[in-house]
């Protein structure tokens, strides 16, 4: 095994001693010449004695560790590891799920394979990578994953184009093995069409699962608000729970499209269900208020989720974001009505659990309303955190009563 080296500073393998997964660039000492994007590198103390391999890329983040073991990065490495996340994720019970073929089969730090995810979609695997190194072993990876997916896929589809936007090669989307346009797939005995060609993430918010299994508990007999409602997934569970009506908003009209298309597949000519294409900030500002306009339902709402995009790419737009997140809430909060019942997330991942609920109750306060906390929400089981790396706890919610 032949790597070329990259020397740490003095002193700056302290993190990688407590293993984790990234070499940032302001640690690095001395590279080897001739070193590229998304090559493969053996990672060395100030005193040359080895600490870790993984792959090299420009910026920030220098190395994305692969292993703390001098070994080869072969087929068996790759077998090991996508054997590992699969026997995690049968283990808890969420593969091989009769009620539900919807499912993260790898999500990176959280599964030792840092840059890498893949959703599982029925019969079909979609890749997605957030690494050059990663990029340049997509075709290998499949084939290993086929192997250890056995009959459970048919197909693979790449889909990296938004995630390595810099990148010119033009097989950046599309199938790696099969093919197929069957895009329909089960989560919690409810079907929805995944557009992993041109929609967001991999085609579908997987890591809502559970959240939304949670809003189903309480929609009985209530009037619904889904803002950023992407695909209407907790738009269809709420309508499952019994809700007198469900009203989903989004800005995109393709999201919108996509909504009814998925409230259809489960309750077709459902009159309880509308769609809006608006903005989130304006359709909250008019409700309540005595308009001409026809895209605004003249209804109050008793149970409204909040489920933004991510307000923070970095840390730079940190501030910014959280007074976003404060004046989204509090425009909710006044809106709500009296014993109202209120899902707000975050998914930006530089935004902690501390800096969201200090937004929310800012917003609360703004909003002269009395709110207590019902339950405190994260990514499920399927998404990992790697507990060396706590950067991989993303996901955040809380599920508030509005007095």
């Amino acid at each position: 095994m032949k790597y070329k080296k990259i020397q740490l500073r003095k002193g700056k393998d302290e993190s990688l001693r407590r293993f984790h997964p990234w070499v940032f660039s302001g640690a690095i000492q001395h590279m080897e010449e001739g070193i590229q994007e998304g090559e493969l590198v053996r990672v060395v103390t100030f005193e040359g004695d080895f600490i870790a391999v993984g792959h090299y890329q420009q910026g920030s983040i220098a190395v994305r560790v692969l292993t703390f073991s001098d070994v080869e990065i072969d087929r068996e490495f790759w077998y090991s590891r996508l054997r590992s996340a699969l026997q995690m994720r049968l283990d808890i019970g969420i593969a091989d799920n009769p009620r539900n073929n919807t499912y993260r089969l790898v999500h990176g730090e959280g599964d030792h394979l840092p840059g890498l995810i893949i959703d599982v979609y029925g019969k079909t695997a979609v890749m997605q990578a957030h690494s050059i190194g990663m990029h340049l072993m997509r075709k290998e990876i499949a084939k290993v994953l086929v192997e250890v997916m056995d009959a459970r896929i048919a197909h693979i589809y790449y889909k990296s184009e938004t995630t390595l936007p810099f990148m010119t090669e033009e097989d950046m989307n599309g199938f790696l093995y099969g093919g197929s346009d069957d895009n329909i797939a089960l989560e919690n005995g409810l079907k929805f069409r995944v557009d992993w060609l041109r929609g967001q993430k991999t085609g579908f918010f997987v890591d809502q699962r559970e959240n939304r299994s949670l809003l189903e508990q309480y929609a009985k007999g209530k009037r619904v608000l889904n803002m950023f409602c992407y695909t209407g997934g907790f738009s269809f569970y709420a309508m499952r729970g019994g809700a007198e009506l469900v009203h989903s908003v989004d800005s995109s009209g393709k999201a919108i499209a996509l909504t009814k298309e998925n409230v259809s597949l489960n309750f077709p000519g459902d009159a309880r269900h509308e769609a809006y294409c608006e903005d989130a900030f304006k359709f909250l500002e008019g409700i309540g208020k005595p308009t001409t306009d026809s895209q605004q339902p003249s209804v109050s709402y008793n149970l409204i989720i909040l489920d933004p995009p991510a307000f923070a790419k970095h840390r730079g737009a940190l501030h910014n974001a959280l007074k976003g997140y404060t004046r989204l809430n509090q425009k909710a909060f006044e809106k709500i009505e009296k014993g109202g019942i209120l899902f707000t997330f975050s998914c930006s991942q530089v935004v902690t659990k501390d800096h969201f609920r200090n937004a929310v109750f800012t917003a609360a306060a703004l909003a002269k309303r009395k709110v207590r906390i019902l339950h405190q929400l994260h990514q499920p089981a399927d998404h990992p955190v790697n507990i060396y790396h706590p950067e991989g706890e993303y996901l955040k919610g809380l599920v508030l009563y509005v007095e």
